[in-house]
């Protein structure tokens, strides 16, 4: 007796691209109040795959703080 087997083949997603754009890194959270510091956006401080590259050049915050957008 033979047996098949049904493989389930999802189709590929759709690459996304994603943007960093203002950074809302609060840097009077201290203080109790709410300051940015005005950084429009990511721009990395290193090449890709290095860890410079989650650095923002322009504000020296983490990637994280930016907020993200995908398009």
């Amino acid at each position: 007796m033979k047996r098949v087997v049904l493989k389930r083949v999802e189709p590929p997603r759709p690459v996304a691209t994603v943007r960093y754009v203002e950074c809302q890194k609060n840097h009077a959270a201290a203080a109790g109040g709410h300051i940015v510091d005005g950084c429009r956006e990511f721009i990395p401080s290193g090449a890709e795959g290095t860890d410079a590259a989650f650095t923002c050049a322009a504000c020296g915050c983490h990637r994280n703080f930016h907020r993200r957008v995908e398009s």
